[in-house]
C-alpha cells in the first residue's frame, strides 16, 4: 500500500497574484493498493468515483511519464481540504496523484520534477509548489516553461487563521471578474508591496506586514463574490488583524501576531457568521509526505 499525505494551501497570500503560496496544516490522504478491477475510489462522492477523479487523472499522467502501463488500482481518498473554498483541494488532488505513480513503480522524483508535473496539470504553481515544498513559496514559469520555487523563511510570530464561508466559490468564476489589463502605476505598486511582503514575514513588525498585504490585482474585484466579506474586514481591521482572500476564495486568511488577538477575533466571526467555520491553522513546513507498506 502507497500512502501519501499532501497539505492545503493558500494562494496569492494577497500581493503574490499566482505566484505565492502557503502550505498549511489541513491534509488529504491517499492510499493507492493493488486491485482486482481496473479502477475503485473510494472516500468521494459518487459522481467522481470514476475515470474522470482528478487524483487517478494524475496517476495516468504519473505512469504515462514513466511510460509505464496504468495498473489496476484502488484509490481512498480521506481529505481536510474543502473543495472550491481557496485552499488548493485541487492541487492535493493532483500532487497526490502523480507521486503514487512513481511511488508505484519505485521510482524517485524530485520536489522539482514533480512541481513542474503538477503545475503542467494545475495551470498555475502557486498552489502545488507549496503543497510539495511546504512553507511559503514563490513559484513561476521561465521562458522555456520550466518552474522555478524559491521556499521563504517564516517568523513564528505569525498566527493564522482561517475563516471558510458555507458557500463555494470556482477558480474559473473568480477569473472572470478579473480585468484583462493593469496599468503601470497599478504593475509597480503590486510588485513593490510583493516585494516588501516577503521580507515582512520574516520579520516581527505588524506595521510592515499590514502596510505590504495590500493588493490591487484582484482581491478589489473578487471580494464583492464573497458576501460578508465587508463586515468581516472591518472586525479584522478594527481587531489587530490583516485579511487576505485565499487563493480565489471564498476562504479568507487572516494574520496576526498574537495569539490572543486571533482567539478574539475568531469569536467575534464566529457570533456573526454562525454557518462559517473559523478555525486556528498553522504552516506546514514538510510539504508532501509519502510511504510504502509492503505489509499491506
Amino acid at each position: 500500500m502507497i500512502k501519501i499525505k499532501v497539505p492545503a494551501t493558500s494562494a496569492n497570500l494577497s500581493v503574490g497574484f499566482d505566484c505565492m503560496g502557503m502550505a498549511v496544516n489541513q491534509y488529504a490522504y491517499f492510499t493507492f493498493q493493488n486491485n482486482s478491477k481496473w479502477l475503485t475510489i473510494n472516500g468521494c462522492p459518487k459522481k467522481f468515483q470514476n475515470e474522470n477523479n482528478l487524483v487517478y487523472k494524475a496517476f495516468i499522467k504519473g505512469c504515462r511519464v514513466l511510460k509505464q502501463p496504468v495498473p489496476n488500482v484502488k484509490i481512498t481518498i480521506q481529505t481536510e481540504v474543502p473543495v472550491s473554498r481557496g485552499l488548493g483541494s485541487s492541487a492535493t488532488c493532483i500532487v497526490g496523484g502523480l507521486k503514487g505513480a512513481f511511488e508505484w513503480f519505485h521510482h524517485p522524483i524530485s520536489k522539482q520534477k514533480l512541481t513542474q508535473l503538477a503545475a503542467t496539470m494545475e495551470g498555475h504553481p502557486d498552489n502545488v509548489a507549496p503543497a510539495i515544498y511546504g512553507g511559503v513559496c514563490m513559484a513561476f514559469n521561465n521562458q522555456n516553461d520550466q518552474v522555478h520555487v524559491v521556499k521563504y523563511p517564516v517568523n513564528s510570530i505569525w498566527k493564522f487563521l482561517a475563516i471558510v464561508p458555507d458557500f463555494k466559490i470556482s477558480t474559473q468564476e473568480a477569473r472572470t471578474v478579473l480585468p484583462e489589463q493593469l496599468s503601470y502605476q497599478d504593475a509597480t505598486f503590486q510588485i513593490s508591496h510583493c516585494l516588501l511582503m516577503t521580507h515582512a514575514i520574516q520579520g516581527k513588525r505588524f506595521s510592515t506586514l499590514k502596510e505590504a498585504m495590500q493588493d490591487q490585482m484582484h482581491e478589489p474585484f473578487r471580494k464583492h463574490l464573497i458576501k460578508g466579506y465587508d463586515q468581516v474586514k472591518t472586525i479584522t481591521d478594527q481587531m489587530h488583524g490583516i485579511l487576505y482572500i485565499s487563493g480565489s476564495g471564498s476562504t479568507l486568511m487572516l494574520i496576526t501576531n498574537n495569539v490572543n488577538d486571533r482567539q478574539k477575533i475568531a469569536k467575534t466571526i464566529q457570533n456573526q457568521f454562525k454557518k462559517w467555520q473559523v478555525k486556528p491553522i498553522s504552516i506546514d513546513s514538510n510539504g508532501i509526505q509519502s510511504e510504502v507498506d509492503i505489509n499491506e
